[in-house]
């Protein structure tokens, strides 16, 4: 309820007022939209399904269905910390769509005692989405090993039912995965994070899958802040390559830059037959298998830049064989010099000859954008640190101790926002269908999910008034979000 019903003049306009009404009105219309993306693919159910609540079900309020749409929704809808919970508490559309009851339970409220006393704390009625220490202990049970692994896991099952219901059940026949690190600064102490002095911040490094072929993220690990680029590669990719081929696709290609191609890496996937393609730091060595082709030909610079292909075996002292290399040559009308760079990879040249292997290779700027934009738009804020409880129950500690794991809570809000990541990618991809146009994340949080509304409330329905504008962009989306419903196989 609006408590200031007072109006306000505005001095540039004496015409102009604003007041305060005690009405329904969001500016989070969005969530429905997120809501029925969720609820197409059952993956709240999935999560469910294979999360473990060690709560007491007797003291129970908020279900981790509840907890985990309202998770995805804030965040999906720009709000990154936890107290934004307690703001929205009570928006109208928000408990609507995070809730598991339906018609317009989600939207009571517990009845005062009569004698005017607070509400009574009755678990089986909500009273608003959940609160900010709620959401907090929430975060707290997803930070064991077996739910974080859960979590993980989530992002490619999520990935797999959009892929399939758009393909009518059936995998991709392949798919090229990108291996990636990413910079997450933190302004703190956050436990595991520390500078790093090739991106010169404080942060955390963590280890990232994605497809640039469909937008969707695979999976992230938080890693300390220093670790180098290829750390702990092997044991990422192994096993998400396991799950890609039973979720996504029949054979998974691998796309990494140039802080991956070391021989254990490259070696486990060429033990798997999985095809790689990646771009090799130049060194003393190939600064001299190169020289010979550095030439430009004779006669007047073009006007457009040309490239040349030169097909080579290179064995770095590491390495346990030789391998397929492919010197790249540029020449720029605007530069003196030639540029040059060096691919490697698995495939034969019959496979795939110089010019398709760039090509592809190219393609991992478009995976970096969709990287980018979960940076961007979602923001991660990691910032979780261990803070020793000084009082419980209103009576003060002698030894404070804090038993969190601020690491492992780090990872959670990591894996949080990649899956809501994932969600509204899976609404957005559906808008690009429906309008053959681009849509940037920013673009479609900022004109279709983050649009306000009223909300009516009738005796049996709710009813949300959109304004002319959204009103269009709604009446294209929404027929396209059927085709995310997802049936599970027996």
């Amino acid at each position: 309820m609006v408590e200031d019903l007072t109006p306000f003049r505005a001095e540039f306009n004496g015409s102009l007022r604003l007041e305060g009404r005690p009405e329904r009105l969001t500016a989070e219309t969005g969530a429905i939209v997120l809501r029925e993306v969720m609820e197409q693919t059952g993956i709240i159910t999935w999560f469910v399904e294979h999360l473990v609540d060690r709560r007491k079900p007797e003291f129970i309020t908020h279900p981790f269905s509840e907890l985990l749409r309202t998770s995805f929704l804030l965040l999906g809808q720009g709000w990154r910390d936890q107290n934004d919970a307690d703001a929205l508490r009570h928006d109208a559309v928000l408990r609507l769509s995070v809730s598991d009851r339906k018609g317009l339970s989600p939207l009571e409220t517990r009845p005062p005692h009569e004698d005017g006393a607070p509400p009574s704390k009755n678990p089986a009625v909500p009273d608003g989405l959940a609160s900010q220490p709620t959401m907090s202990r929430f975060i707290r049970a997803l930070s064991t090993i077996s739910n974080r692994a859960v979590l993980r896991r989530g992002l490619i099952e999520l990935a797999g039912r959009r892929v399939r219901a758009l393909r009518g059940g059936h995998r991709l026949r392949y798919l090229t995965v990108d291996v990636d690190s990413l910079p997450v600064e933190v302004h703190g102490e956050q436990p595991g994070s520390l500078y790093n002095g090739h991106y010169h911040c404080r942060m955390y490094h963590p280890i990232v899958a994605s497809v640039a072929g469909t937008g969707d993220l695979l999976d992230v690990q938080l890693r300390e802040g220093n670790v180098y680029t290829s750390e702990g590669g092997v044991d990422f990719v192994l096993p998400l390559l396991d799950h890609i081929e039973r979720e996504l696709c029949q054979v998974a290609a691998v796309r990494i830059d140039a802080g991956f191609p070391g021989e254990p890496f490259l070696g486990a996937l060429e033990g798997r037959r999985n095809p790689y393609v990646a771009r090799v730091k130049n060194n003393a060595v190939l600064d001299r298998m190169a020289e010979p082709f550095l030439k430009r030909p004779v006669g007047r610079p073009p006007s457009e830049p040309r490239i040349w292909f030169h097909e080579m075996t290179y064995r770095a002292e590491p390495w346990l064989r030789a391998r397929r290399v492919i010197l790249v040559v540029l020449e720029r009308p605007e530069q003196a010099e030639l540029d040059y760079f060096w691919l490697i990879t698995n495939w034969t040249s019959e496979q795939m000859d110089g010019p398709a292997l760039l090509e592809m290779y190219r393609e991992r700027g478009t995976a970096e954008g969709y990287m980018g934009e979960l940076m961007d738009v979602f923001r991660p804020a990691l910032s979780s640190s261990p803070r020793p409880k000084s009082h419980y129950r209103g009576k003060k500690l002698k030894n404070p101790k804090s038993t969190i794991d601020a690491f492992a809570h780090n990872e959670v809000i990591f894996l949080l926002n990649a899956i809501a990541y994932n969600i509204a990618h899976a609404a957005r991809a559906l808008m690009e269908t429906a309008t053959d146009d681009g849509w940037s994340l920013r673009r479609f949080r900022e004109r279709v999910l983050r649009v306000a509304a009223r909300v009516l409330v009738h005796s049996r329905r709710a009813t949300v008034v959109l304004g002319e504008v959204p009103t269009k962009l709604w009446h294209t989306l929404w027929p396209q979000l059927a085709t995310l419903h997802f049936t599970p196989t027996s």
